[in-house]
């Protein structure tokens, strides 16, 4: 009954009829191509060929990739990835400007390297012979290893903000233990005084079997000089070089004591030359976080575990570091009214390090800037978290910290530390760039590291490093 209404339906207005069916099979024709056309375009967007193509795009979560050649060279060409990735290529995407005859017109550039860019076939540049690397262009294409830890070490301007440039410091920062012997040593620049020089400073912390000794000298820098050839850095008779993939320490400094008639009545000198080697990948790329008013701070670790060797004189008595195992980072910003957190343990080859920065309360609030927990394998990361919660719980007899307890949870990572602290080092701060009545804690402990890193368990026991600088 339906099909013969319909079928008189049709044939009572034909010329209705005919239009409809037309219109229904153009619809029709039109979504197959359109799904056609639509399946092609994503094949072709995946397609290394097409410029700017390649399967998985690399960029910094506030703007440029600040350390890309560490990303180049140890993490897409390391293990795992490297067997995975066919090429890698730099990008840098600027706006210009074409002058002509009065007539603006702006345009986006891009910059990229041409023997890399060849490697996706790119259409725009693969046929144009012309276009070849450069000296400044090899860098990319076979980043040296001490070259890429060089750039990642570098000190940085200081910021063009008046009411902060008085607390701006920059410094160096080693560790190292072997046996029973620990030094803690810092090559400090501080804020630029009205001569246009920088304060900078140097001081050893020693502490062996039990007795604890500090030296120290003071000086000015140029600060040209310093932007220039940082991290190699001279104050006093004491210096940093960075040798290839080596950290050359040579220490030379009084112990401190009460100044008499312009010396110091310790007298004793720590002299001696330390060697931590930096291992290709083994390292945590440079980072900044931001507040109001231009606040910054800034934080790497070129050397998370190295070898260590070397020995130091102190006032006659040798101190061999021979065998051991250093450390080193390298912190620079706006530190009034700042206080930190920060912890590192080794164990079977794997890295650990945790940390928080507290801005002062006019950049940021300091209860809701975000932690960061990383581990690092012998070749590559193998986790980091930005969801880090970090306990400490406080003797309240001495005021110093006597447990931490840390936690971080990522997408791959998941891990609890729970340090119980043995070794507790107070320095208390002067007034100055770090604002006054500040503690420096610098503490160690078996740490116990639980949970799960890049898809392996974890768990283990182990001694550390960890830090705390907060006000009494």
């Amino acid at each position: 009954m339906i099909l013969r209404l319909a079928l008189r339906s049709l044939l009572a207005r034909p010329a209705r009829s005919t239009v409809l069916a037309c219109g229904f099979g153009l619809g029709v024709a039109v979504m197959a191509s359109l799904l056609g056309i639509g399946e092609a375009m994503v094949e072709q967007a995946r397609a290394p060929a097409l410029r700017g193509g390649g399967d998985v795009v690399v960029f910094g979560a506030a703007g440029q990739v600040t350390s890309a050649r560490h990303v180049l060279s140890s993490v897409l060409h390391g293990a795992p990835l490297s067997a995975r990735v066919a090429a890698t290529s730099p990008t840098q995407r600027a706006a210009a400007y074409l002058v002509r005859g009065g007539r603006v017109v702006p345009i986006r550039a891009k910059g990229g390297v041409p023997s890399l860019e060849r490697a996706f076939a790119d259409p725009e540049t693969s046929f144009v012979a012309a276009w070849t690397d450069t000296a400044a262009d090899n860098a990319w294409v076979s980043p040296e290893p001490g070259a890429v830890l060089r750039s990642m070490d570098r000190f940085h301007p200081i910021p063009d903000v008046p009411a902060r440039a008085a607390s701006w410091a920059e410094w160096l920062y080693f560790n190292g233990r072997s046996g029973e012997s620990r030094f803690y040593l810092t090559f400090l620049a501080g804020a630029r005084r009205p001569n246009g020089r920088r304060a900078a400073g140097a001081r050893l912390q020693l502490d062996h079997a039990g007795r604890r000794s500090s030296f120290s000298e003071t000086v000015e820098l140029e600060d040209g000089r310093l932007l220039a050839e940082a991290p190699d850095l001279v104050i006093g008779a004491s210096r940093v070089r960075l040798e290839g993939l080596r950290y050359h320490l040579t220490i030379d400094l009084p112990e401190e004591g009460p100044a008499v008639q312009g010396r110091r009545a310790g007298g004793k000198r720590a002299r001696g030359e330390l060697f931590i080697d930096a291992a290709p990948g083994r390292s945590l790329p440079p980072f900044a976080i931001r507040g109001a008013g231009g606040w910054v701070s800034g934080y790497v670790v070129p050397v998370m575990n190295g070898a260590l060797g070397g020995a130091l004189d102190v006032g006659g008595e040798r101190l061999s570091f021979s065998g051991g195992t250093g450390y080193h980072d390298h912190n620079w910003g706006f530190w009034e009214r700042v206080t930190w957190q920060w912890g590192q343990v080794e164990h079977d080859g794997v890295s650990f390090v945790y940390g928080r920065v507290h801005p002062p309360a006019d950049a940021a609030d300091p209860e809701r800037t975000p932690g960061f927990l990383a581990a690092l394998g012998p070749q590559s990361p193998l986790g980091y978290s930005a969801d880090v919660t970090i306990e400490e719980t406080i003797d309240p007899a001495s005021g110093q910290p006597r447990r931490i307890l840390v936690r971080g949870r990522g997408p791959s990572l998941a891990l609890t530390m729970d340090w119980d602290l043995e070794q507790v080092l107070v320095t208390r701060m002067p007034p100055g760039a770090f604002g006054s009545d500040t503690d420096f804690f610098q503490m160690r402990g078996q740490c116990r590291v639980t949970g799960q890193a890049g898809g392996r368990p974890i768990d283990f026991v182990a001694a550390g490093s960890t830090e705390t600088f907060r006000g009494r």
